[in-house]
């Protein structure tokens, strides 16, 4: 019955991940005469490759230090206050994380770049800085730590460290040597989540770095698609992929010593009210912080979708309508056809997600064995693997029979359920492990065939989960850009990638245009997620 249920994922991930990766590791190491595995050292031998290499590490370990520096705070808040509006501020928090980096990029263009507010107000730049990169790293992944962090320090015993104060230990050293070492394993797992998403970083570097700034990601898709250098494209894939999966490697580690390191409590007895002016002042410093990280990009990139020559309206949601004027040499059709392309494509993506990683969350409800233990790793290898990877893989692959699809619209979906089926697994798995085994016995016993047990016993129990699966696996795949930059048909463009072509040209009715797409892209995601948030059960709610 497992093998069955695993055959279907197993099949989707064998043609449309681990093919096209297979694909790219021989074309970074082939040649026409044979394996050249000194083509590897001849890449990573040139300088600007060393430069890209670089600057790819450290902006990463700077974006997680800097991220934790402001989000811990924001971790504990969580954690241990309650205070009014806290469920709503723990949705809005989560926005970024579900945006598309296109947007976030985009929000942070209309605060830090020519003719965004600090250009406007004090006549500053930072666009094109790695400032802006470093700060919209941090609004994106601001609510990783919040949420991981915080949800385990909020079923921390605090009488654990009342215990030690009691004993003479100060505050400090209190949290020092009680909570802190029962934070670490959580802590660093949202580190090394940071350092991943940020290590593999695409658009928010294309759009607020300029040329002076490139990661893997972004060199990839610069050798691919504008100086067509395939090997040298291949080699840097490599590289990544080796690199993610070290990343990967060192978090499995952690999770497994955060999963059998302590004894929890219920949320709701390490909540209260702030207490004294300093707690009061460390709540209104996250309320302000959120204010100013996540609210005030958000806010400006919808009164720039609003500002117009004319002065403030719709007109620039209007000129979305036409293909002509400042959009004539952008694209083949209006771009607000991407709003219906983008929505088509997300639906099947989700459907194709809910499928593949319902099947897979079935097969995993029993823990058994290595094969299952590398069966789920394999479903999490497409968070952690290049999105930009993937589409080049499909672009080199699936370009003849019997798998000719790159003319096909279905490319689009598959790539975008690739990033989909983690997220459904993680959300169904653990509301399947939790419903009652016997029940699916007394249903075989009754007569029922493992289908019918699943329709009649597991199906009604999982239902809520479902949605909340399905909702992330529509957001993700509404947002994914990486992969769709290279493979969305000119005449069919998605929201992100029109967004970018939009960012591309000069002009400020395509500035214009490009903020008003993002702002409804941001809105379509932001209702998805609080859907999320009304609909969601305690556990699978959380990430």
């Amino acid at each position: 019955m497992r093998l069955g249920l695993m055959a279907v994922p197993v099949a989707f991930f064998a043609l449309f991940f681990a093919y096209p990766v297979t694909a790219i590791v021989g074309r970074g190491l082939g040649a026409d005469d044979g394996l050249r595995f000194g083509r590897i050292g001849e890449v990573l031998g040139r300088q600007d490759i060393l430069d890209v290499l670089w600057f790819t590490t450290w902006q990463a370990l700077a974006s997680t230090a800097l991220t934790l520096l402001i989000a811990l705070p924001g971790a504990y808040v969580f954690a241990r206050f309650a205070f009014p509006g806290k469920q709503v501020l723990r949705a809005v928090v989560t926005v970024p994380f579900v945006l598309p980096t296109v947007v976030v990029g985009t929000a942070f263009l209309a605060v830090l770049g020519r003719g965004g507010l600090l250009d406007e107000l004090w006549g500053v730049r930072l666009d094109t800085t790695v400032w802006a990169i470093l700060l919209a790293h941090v609004f994106f992944n601001y609510a990783v730590v919040v949420r991981t962090v915080g949800g385990l320090w909020s079923q921390l015993d605090p009488r654990q460290e009342e215990a030690a104060r009691v004993l003479g230990a100060g505050r400090f050293a209190a949290f020092r040597r009680v909570t802190l070492p029962a934070l670490v394993p959580a802590v660093a797992a949202a580190a090394l989540m940071v350092f991943l998403f940020t290590f593999t970083s695409f658009g928010v570097v294309q759009i607020l770095g300029g040329p002076a700034y490139s990661t893997l990601e972004v060199e990839v898709y610069r050798q691919t698609a504008q100086l067509l250098d395939l090997p040298t494209a291949a080699v840097l894939t490599l590289v990544q992929f080796a690199a993610v999966g070290a990343i990967l490697a060192v978090h499995a580690v952690t999770v497994r010593r955060r999963e059998r390191a302590l004894k929890l409590v219920d949320p709701a007895q390490t909540s209260r009210r702030p207490r004294g002016a300093g707690q009061w002042a460390l709540l209104g410093g996250v309320l302000s912080t959120a204010l100013l990280l996540i609210l005030l990009p958000l806010g400006v990139l919808v009164e720039r979708s609003l500002d117009g020559p004319e002065g403030y309206g719709f007109g620039y949601y209007r000129a979305l309508q036409s293909a002509g004027s400042g959009a004539s040499s952008t694209f083949l059709v209006p771009p607000l056809e991407a709003v219906g392309n983008s929505l088509r494509y997300a639906l099947v993506a989700t459907l194709i997600a809910l499928v593949v990683g319902g099947l897979a969350a079935a097969a995993l409800t029993r823990r058994a064995g290595r094969l299952v233990r590398g069966f789920d790793a394999l479903l999490m290898l497409p968070l952690g693997v290049s999105a930009v990877t993937v589409g080049f893989g499909f672009l080199i692959t699936l370009d003849k029979p019997p798998l000719d699809l790159r003319t096909s619209w279905i490319l689009v979906p598959l790539a975008q359920a690739l990033v989909g089926v983690p997220f459904v697994v993680r959300t169904m798995l653990p509301v399947l492990r939790a419903v009652d085994e016997r029940l699916r016995e007394a249903a075989a016993v009754l007569g029922a065939s493992p289908l019918r047990a699943w329709r009649e016993v597991d199906l009604p129990l999982v239902r809520r989960a479902v949605l909340v699966a399905a909702g992330f696996a529509f957001a993700v795949s509404l947002g994914e850009f990486g992969a769709t930059v290279f493979i969305a048909r000119p005449d069919t463009p998605t929201l992100p990638v029109a967004v970018a072509r939009l960012l591309g040209r000069s002009g400020e009715l395509n500035y214009g245009q490009a903020m008003a797409l993002s702002t409804i892209l941001m809105l379509v995601c932001a209702v998805s997620l609080l859907l999320l948030e009304r609909i969601r059960t305690d556990r699978s709610g959380e990430f």
